[in-house]
């Protein structure tokens, strides 16, 4: 069956906030075993809502509608799928008391008129109630067309879809959609789908697909079966020659595990701690590794030394160095590293140093970037050309460094593995 996703709300045309909604829905009907061929957005006009629901219903069976469910003039987009499907308006009273009772809970006395608006659906529709909000949902169906309307703030819309529309869903998808993500650091996308396009060539089901990151390529592998214990069935054989062609090139086969928490990950199983010494970066390595909860036990210190005073004073660069090779070469970078690890009284420092430009300078490329990482009384030193803006630059920066640090702790400690 497929199914569209059509978000109302004319601040959602401007810009002014992200449809994280139509994201959240289709990751949701997609493990559902939906089709989702489309994502439309519309603004608040009651003729451009009534030409894209019309669409929408010549090619879906079901359309999601999220947002224009609330008390004011402008949110009209009950009323005009009610009027689009044939549906005349009545009040319903279990609506209405949830919603004095909202109000009640609130201690709100005086309750404008135009909140009842809400209490008001389509004759034979099926109620959503809404838990943290006063617009319920509202499932329609009508000429084997079933339309879902939520509300669009994402704490309502999301307790509302997994708690009384996706057990709905449920119901008309006999076929379970299982998942594995397979994530890859180090490598582009097109390398990576090169090295597994036999397996996409020859693939029915399961089926592989890439998604590219900065710095990284998800690989989702995806099968259709009868039930989850079925999907791993099939999926298990996929994700274990992705293992093998990709080795120690892969991260993490868990969909919420991100590069940061796989390091932190290893340096508290090799009971390690880390420092990190950044110039071009300005604490972005830093500031991932603090993302992950518990980061503390491993992260001593993060030094921000963009000058070259910085660098000589707090990582103990030497002045010669600098003045020979400059604060972008190979020979910094290793420096920096080495004087992070002992400046913190850590057991490794990954550093950058490097040029995010804007523009080509007399001493270096745009893009040209040194990232070192000490280990066991060893530093390695990678160099790198990135391309992009100056946020680009600087974000590819940080996932190679902490790459290089989980690449270093599992060649480190491979015996261990």
């Amino acid at each position: 069956m497929v199914v569209e996703i059509l978000a109302v709300g004319t601040e959602l045309l401007l810009g002014n906030i992200a449809n994280t909604n139509a994201q959240y829905l289709s990751r949701r009907c997609a493990a559902l075993g939906f089709s989702v061929y489309h994502h439309t957005v519309v603004g608040d006009n009651e003729k451009r809502m009534t030409e894209a629901i019309r669409q929408a219903f010549g090619r879906s069976d079901i359309v999601i509608l999220t947002g224009g469910l609330g008390p004011t003039e402008d949110d009209m987009t009950k009323e005009v799928c009610a009027k689009v499907m044939g549906f005349p308006m009545e009040e319903d009273v279990h609506t209405r008391k949830r919603i004095s009772g909202y109000f009640r809970a609130a201690r709100k006395k005086n309750v404008t008129d135009n909140n009842w608006k809400q209490a008001l659906v389509p004759v034979g529709a099926k109620v959503l109630d809404n838990d943290n909000g006063t617009a319920p949902g509202l499932i329609l169906e009508k000429n084997k067309k079933t339309v879902i309307l939520l509300p669009g703030p994402p704490n309502e819309l999301i307790p509302i879809f997994s708690e009384k529309a996706e057990p709905y869903l449920r119901a008309l998808q006999p076929d379970t959609i299982y998942s594995k993500m397979v994530k890859v650091c180090g490598i582009g996308e097109s390398q990576a789908e090169t090295m597994i396009l036999d397996l996409i060539d020859s693939q029915t089901n399961p089926t592989i697909a890439t998604y590219a990151k900065t710095g990284e390529v998800h690989l989702r592998v995806t099968a259709r079966a009868a039930d989850e214990k079925e999907g791993k069935r099939l999926v298990k054989p996929v994700v274990r020659e992705l293992k093998k062609r990709f080795g120690t090139q892969i991260y993490s086969t868990k969909e919420e595990e991100e590069l940061e928490d796989a390091v932190v990950k290893l340096l508290k199983k090799y009971g390690l701690t880390v420092a990190t010494a950044e110039s071009m970066t300005g604490g972005l390595v830093a500031g991932r590794l603090v993302n992950v909860a518990g980061a503390s036990e491993c992260l001593k210190e993060g030094f921000v030394t963009y000058s070259n005073k910085a660098k000589r004073h707090a990582l103990g660069v030497k002045k010669e160095t600098l003045k020979t090779f400059g604060a972008v070469s190979e020979e910094t970078a290793r420096q920096m590293a080495e004087g992070g690890a002992l400046a913190a009284g850590a057991d490794s420092c990954v550093a950058v140093t490097g040029f995010a430009g804007p523009k080509d300078s007399k001493e270096e490329p745009k893009g040209l970037t040194y990232i070192s990482c000490y280990l066991g009384g060893r530093v390695s030193v990678r160099k790198y050309h990135f391309t992009g803006n100056r946020r680009k630059i600087r974000e590819q920066a940080v996932v190679q460094a902490l790459n290089l640090l989980r690449l270093r702790m599992l060649e480190q400690y491979k015996h261990e593995q």
